[in-house]
Formats: C-alpha cells, sequence, structure tokens
C-alpha cells in the first residue's frame, strides 16, 4: 500500500503541471486502451454498450463504486486493478488538482489587482486610494449598492492586495493615467468613476485619461486646492469637481449653529434622511416645478430642494419653472426613488 501510494502521489505531482490539453489527451488514450483490453478480454457487460463502458469508467476514477457494473473475468479483474483503477483515479486527481489550483490562481491574481474586468457594465470605478477616505468611499458606494448592480472597481497603486475586497474588486497599476489599467477596470461601460490622486496633478491626469475612453460615465474629481477645481469645472464642464468644504463649513457653523450637522446628514448614506438625485424622463406635457413639489410630496414624502436644467443648478427653484424632461431633481428623503415608479402623467397639467 504505500508503494501504491508514493506511485499515484508521483503520477499526480508529474501530471499537476501538464496542460489541460495534455491531460485531456492522456485520458483518451487511457480511456481507449481499457476499453480495448476490457474487449480482449471478452468483458461484454463492460463494452458491449459504450455508455455503460462511460458510465462504469467515470464511477471507477470517482472511487464511487456502485457495483452495478464490474469485470466478471479473471484477467478482466486484473485489468481493472492493473490499468483501470489507477490510472484512472491518477487522472481525475490529476484534473481535479489542476482545476483547483486554476481556481486559486485566478482569486489571487484578482486579489493582487491582475484581474480583467472589462465586460463589466453600470458599476462606478474608484481612481487611487488613500487608507481613510477610500475605504469610507467604498463602503458607502456598497452600502447603496443595488442588488443587480455589479461591484465597484478600485484602481490604485503601491498595493500587493486588494485593502477592501468586501467593497470592491481591485485593479493594480502603477499610475493611475494608465489606459489599459482602466480598460481592465472596464472604464467604457462604467456608470461613474471617482478620481482622488496621491495630488492634485495625479488626479487631474486620471480625469483626463478618463474622459477619453469614458465616454457615458459621469466623473467626480477631488481636488485639495480650489483654484484647481474651479478651473477643471470651467474647461472639463462634463466633470463634477469637488473642492474641500471645510473652511465653508466653518464659517456657516459659526454664524449658524447645526448647519454642518445638515450638511453631514445630507451628504451621508447611513443617515435616515439624506440627498438623492432624480432624472426626470421624456414627458408627455411640460410639468411645473410646484406640481412635481406637491406631488413628490403627498406621494412618496420626498422633499425637492432644486433641479439641474441645461447645465444650471438652481435650488429653491421657483413654482412656476417649466420642465419638460431631461432635468435632475434633488430631493432629501429617508430612500432613493425610482423614477420608473412614479406617475409623471397624473402631475397637475400646465393652462
Amino acid at each position: 500500500m504505500p508503494f501504491i501510494a508514493s506511485l499515484l502521489r508521483r503520477v499526480y505531482l508529474s501530471l499537476s503541471e501538464l496542460a489541460w490539453s495534455a491531460l485531456f489527451i492522456l485520458l483518451v488514450i487511457h480511456l481507449a486502451a481499457s476499453y480495448l483490453l476490457f474487449l480482449l478480454a471478452g468483458e461484454g457487460d463492460l463494452v458491449g454498450n459504450p455508455i455503460d463502458f462511460l458510465y462504469y469508467y467515470m464511477v471507477t476514477a470517482t472511487t464511487v463504486g456502485y457495483g452495478d457494473l464490474s469485470p466478471k473475468s479473471g484477467l478482466g479483474r486484473i485489468i481493472a486493478v492493473l490499468v483501470v483503477l489507477p490510472g484512472g483515479i491518477a487522472i481525475f486527481t490529476a484534473v481535479l488538482g489542476k482545476l483547483l489550483t486554476t481556481i486559486g490562481t485566478i482569486w489571487r491574481n484578482r486579489m493582487r489587482g491582475l484581474g480583467d474586468y472589462r465586460e463589466r457594465t453600470g458599476h462606478i470605478i474608484v481612481l487611487g486610494w488613500q487608507d481613510g477616505q477610500t475605504h469610507q468611499t467604498l463602503r458607502l458606494l456598497h452600502a447603496e449598492r443595488q442588488a443587480d448592480e455589479p461591484m465597484s472597481v478600485l484602481v490604485a497603486k503601491d498595493l500587493a492586495e486588494n485593502p477592501a475586497s468586501d467593497y470592491a474588486d481591485y485593479i493594480r497599476t502603477e499610475r493611475l493615467s494608465d489606459a489599459d489599467a482602466l480598460m481592465r477596470a472596464g472604464v467604457a461601460q462604467a456608470r461613474a468613476i471617482i478620481a482622488r490622486g496621491a495630488n492634485d496633478d495625479e488626479t487631474l491626469a486620471a480625469v483626463l485619461i478618463a474622459e477619453d475612453h469614458a465616454p457615458n460615465a459621469h466623473i467626480v474629481a477631488y481636488f485639495a486646492d480650489d483654484r484647481t477645481a474651479q478651473m477643471v469645472k470651467q474647461l472639463r464642464p462634463r466633470v463634477e469637481a469637488v473642492g474641500s468644504l471645510a473652511e465653508e463649513l466653518l464659517s456657516r457653523a459659526a454664524r449658524d449653529p447645526g448647519s454642518s450637522e445638515i450638511a453631514a446628514r445630507l451628504l451621508s448614506a447611513a443617515s435616515t434622511d439624506t440627498a438623492f438625485s432624480l432624472p426626470v424622463p421624456t414627458l408627455q406635457r411640460p410639468l411645473l416645478y410646484g406640481d412635481v413639489f406637491l406631488s413628490l410630496k403627498r406621494e412618496h414624502n420626498v422633499t425637492l430642494v432644486g433641479l439641474l436644467s441645461q447645465g444650471i443648478t438652481d435650488l429653491n427653484c421657483r413654482d412656476e419653472v417649466l420642465m419638460r424632461g431631461g432635468e435632475i431633481l434633488y430631493y432629501i428623503s429617508g430612500m432613493r426613488l425610482d423614477p420608473a415608479a412614479i406617475a409623471w402623467a397624473r402631475m397637475g397639467d400646465v393652462s
């Protein structure tokens, strides 16, 4: 028994290094040889029906051993002991081992940022890693992820493994502006991109490359220097450039106590009431902002705070402003609304 175990181990170690094509060829050769040997031994019950033989071979190779089919002659049993059993078990073990190794390699490569998600659609890409801030961003994105929404993808540099595997997949790169890394992250079909590099120059370079490769994605970028954020807003209107709001919050909280708490709640996914956006579909007829305001409040218990129309954001919008479709409404609510679930056609008429 020790000799057989040692022999099987050597066979397994040798076969585990073979390519899938080599294993397949070896399986076919062993299957054909076993069939011919049983045929010569006169084992008609095993080789009379090819399906029965395949069934017997697989049951034997996987060590299930039902016993409903077995060699009847002494020569047939010797063939089973010397050829079918050791060869079939060795090949099955090698295939199983190689399959597990392949799966493990794929998983390790994904953890090391070597995966490929270019077929992913409708996801969010986060460019850059800062220990506290980025981890919190990914956690918040994951908390709001819908059941059918793909996991976010983190693109970062100088990280040996995925630092937030519970919240995002990972692409490793040497620079955030690497077009190949963005393509592997599925940038062409991403719904949104968040960029925050180690400095404003790195963020700006990543944004410019992302714009070229993500024609339909909404791009949000953080800049430490407010002047850079303003410049990007002017030159790249498609990019939502975000600067630091710390100074504004400090000064406003000094004059209006509690305003910083309100701002934090409006931006927090964990808050009971927070700010959301709602795209307005093509309308059958124009609607007054005031009518939409009242309808959403009565039917969905949400509070409109403004709208975005033709690139201009209007907070505390006038009731008589006409909406024709294509606008984005901003509202405060405890949950996100589905635009398809809103009865736009039943809202007030415009005289």
